[in-house]
C-alpha cells in the first residue's frame, strides 16, 4: 500500500533520513518507534507530502506521490497536536472538513457519536480544552473511513474512557484490513495496537519485522523491556544495521 524507496533528507548539513526503505501493507498496524531526532516526524510529512525527499520516492497503491494530491483521499491524518482556527466552531469544522470532499457522501461517525461531539457542536474550536481537540482530531482521522491511517501519539491527553474508546476503534479498523501507522511514547499502546514493529535510529531502519520477532531478538517477555534493550544496543553501536538486517532474514 505504501512503498517508501531509497529516501533520504537533509536540512541544511543535518542528514535526517540515509537511503530509507520500507513497505507497509494493508491488514497491518505499525509501530514507528525511535528516540527524539531518528527521524519519524519527517518520515510521516514525507508521506504526507509535507516534506519533499532529496532523493528517492514514496509510492501510495503503487503510484508515485511527487506531484499529486489525489493520493491523500486514501489517508486519515491524526497528528500529535491538532491546530484549529479558534473562533471556528465544531459544527462548522466538521461541516467545511466535509464540503472539501464532496463525493463522499458516506461518513463514518462513529466516534462522533461516541465522544459525543454532536452535543458540543456549537462550541468554538478555542474553548476546548486539550482532550477534546483530540477527539475532534481521531474524529476527522477517520471521518472518510480511509483505508490508510497515519495516529500521531493518538491517547495523548484523552481521558481514560476516551483511551478505551479509541482504542476499539483502531482494532475494529486494523480487522477491517486498513492499513495504520502510530507513533506513540506509551509502549503499553503500541503493544495492544500493533503487530509489526519498525524501529529507526538515527535516519536508518534498524528494526522492520513483527513484535514476536522483536521480543524473541532480544529475548524479552515483554514489548515495553524488548524496545529498551533495542534502544540500548543501537546507542552503543552493539548492533549495526547490517546484522540487524542478518536478524530479520534469519
Amino acid at each position: 500500500m505504501i512503498s517508501v524507496k531509497n529516501i533520504s533528507k537533509k536540512f541544511g548539513k543535518l542528514q535526517v533520513l540515509k537511503d530509507f526503505n520500507l513497505e507497509f501493507r494493508l491488514g497491518n498496524s505499525y509501530a514507528l518507534m525511535g528516540p527524539n531526532g531518528s527521524g519519524k516526524t519527517t518520515l510521516i510529512k514525507t508521506i504526507l507530502g509535507m516534506v519533499m525527499p532529496d532523493e528517492g520516492e514514496i509510492f501510495v497503491k503503487n503510484q508515485p506521490i511527487k506531484g499529486s494530491h489525489s493520493y491523500r483521499q486514501y489517508i486519515g491524518y491524526m497528528p500529535q497536536i491538532g491546530r484549529y482556527p479558534s473562533n471556528m466552531k465544531i459544527g462548522q469544522l466538521f461541516s467545511m472538513m466535509k464540503d472539501m470532499r464532496p463525493e463522499i457522501k458516506d461518513y463514518d461517525l462513529e466516534l462522533v457519536e461516541a465522544f459525543e461531539l454532536d452535543q458540543m457542536k456549537d462550541k468554538a474550536m478555542g474553548t476546548l480544552s486539550g482532550g477534546t481537540r483530540q477527539k475532534v482530531s481521531a474524529t476527522l482521522a477517520f471521518l472518510f473511513s480511509p483505508d490508510i491511517l497515519i495516529l500521531d501519539e493518538p491517547t495523548a491527553g484523552l481521558d481514560p474512557i476516551a483511551v478505551e474508546i479509541l482504542k476499539a476503534k483502531i482494532k475494529r479498523e486494523r480487522a477491517a484490513g486498513k492499513l495504520i501507522l502510530i507513533t506513540s511514547h506509551i509502549m503499553s499502546d503500541l503493544e495492544e495496537l500493533t503487530n509489526q514493529a519498525v524501529y529507526i535510529f538515527d535516519g536508518e531502519v534498524y528494526f522492520n519485522d513483527t513484535i514476536e520477532s522483536l521480543k524473541e531478538l532480544t529475548g524479552e517477555v515483554r514489548f515495553s523491556p524488548a524496545i529498551a534493550k533495542l534502544m540500548q544496543w543501537t546507542l552503543k553501536k552493539k548492533v549495526t544495521k547490517r546484522e540487524m538486517s542478518h536478524v530479520e532474514t534469519t
